[in-house]
């Protein structure tokens, strides 16, 4: 089902929809699409365009607030492998087989001498809004489609930039390359934002930070208070002034000790809530209730056992509680793994139908459209 503007914006802001959207989020891991063609799979099966799965379209604004970016240079390429050089110099290894995004053997940035030399690609330039693009997103808006805005992560721009264990470590050693950092991806931010904002209500405003694994986050609330604070709040009260609704962080793993203090910051929504790290949808409900919004949050790891584990997973899920008014988004908490059978994916798919009072799939194929915005 195609849902408008207006009606995702009332069921992610106000819970005044009918019934949750029911989604996926990301799409198959690399290697399930030849599982399931020996399955038996259709072609459109593994497009996901057979699911008919409800979906907003979307649209960016013309914004560019992070690093200006350049191709990557292939260095070596092999029928499994693919070595680069990305736009930041970083040497990148990606294994074809099991990855879509290249794992990074070295950074670029250890000290406050080697920020300043890549400090150019992250400053403010009029040539960062892309106005023909704001102006289609202008006229499309007014059909019903949901627009959006990004800013980099306070976190996962350093992090790109150093790597975990220097991003994590330069909060106590070099307090003044956070802050810099921080502070170029603050200015740039804002001034883009300012100027698309004249011109077009942002509805939808989102930052990338995965900053936590199972045992919990990287950075902890002293930290946000201090570096993230300044820069999204700032950037979400202006924003919000001029009509945007959603402010949306993407992050796996256990944020729960961090989760107040996101919500200080002007966090609306996160994404994706993944129940093997502990953050249990239902519970989050119970706590926070209107305050928090969220995507995701079905455990993707039931779908690889039984159907009476997905059916115990749902049933949990959509309890009368969520289904009435807790849930937004009901989706996996992140990609579909390697080991979920075909027959098992259309249970779950069915069995959620039925679950939120949704007719049987009528057979009809329209294209995937990814939710993980």
């Amino acid at each position: 089902m195609r849902w408008t503007r207006e009606q995702y914006l009332a069921l992610m802001v106000d819970g005044s929809f009918e019934r949750p959207m029911f989604t996926e989020l990301f799409g198959p891991l690399v290697g399930l699409e030849e599982q399931w063609r020996e399955q038996g799979a259709s072609e459109d099966e593994i497009a996901l365009a057979a699911f008919e799965w409800d979906y907003v379209p979307t649209v960016r604004c013309g914004d560019n607030c992070g690093p200006r970016r350049t191709p990557s240079t292939i260095l070596e390429e092999t029928p499994t492998h693919r070595v680069e050089r990305d736009y930041l110099g970083r040497t990148l290894m990606l294994d074809k087989r099991t990855a879509t995004i290249g794992l990074p053997q070295d950074f670029p940035v250890r000290n406050m001498d080697d920020w300043l030399k890549l400090k150019p690609l992250f400053a403010y330039g009029e040539d960062r809004i892309n106005w023909e693009q704001l102006e289609q997103a202008r006229k499309l808006q007014q059909e019903g489609t949901l627009v959006l805005a990004g800013i980099p992560g306070a976190y996962d721009m350093v992090r790109e930039l150093m790597g975990e264990e220097l991003a994590c470590m330069a909060y106590y050693d070099q307090p003044e390359l956070m802050r810099d950092i921080i502070d170029t991806l603050h200015d740039t931010s804002k001034r883009v934002l300012e100027q698309v904002s004249e011109h077009i209500t942002i509805d939808h405003l989102s930052v990338h930070e995965d900053f936590a694994g199972r045992s919990g986050p990287l950075v902890g609330p002293s930290q946000l208070r201090e570096y993230f604070k300044p820069y999204f709040s700032d950037i979400w009260q202006m924003l919000s002034s001029q009509g945007t609704r959603i402010f949306s962080m993407d992050t796996d793993g256990n944020i729960n000790p961090i989760i107040d203090t996101l919500l200080d910051c002007g966090l609306t929504e996160i994404i994706p809530m993944e129940p093997a790290a502990g953050m249990d949808v239902v519970e989050l409900y119970k706590k926070y209730g209107s305050r928090l919004a969220f995507r995701g949050g079905i455990d993707k790891h039931a779908l690889r056992q039984d159907k009476a584990a997905i059916r115990k997973e749902l049933e949990y899920k959509l309890q009368p509680l969520m289904r009435d008014s807790g849930y937004h988004v009901m989706a996996l908490d992140h990609r579909i793994p390697d080991g979920v059978t075909i027959e098992n994916y259309r249970y779950y798919v069915d069995l959620g139908r039925e679950m939120l009072g949704l007719p049987p799939r009528s057979g009809k194929v329209e294209p995937f459209h990814r939710m993980a915005f």
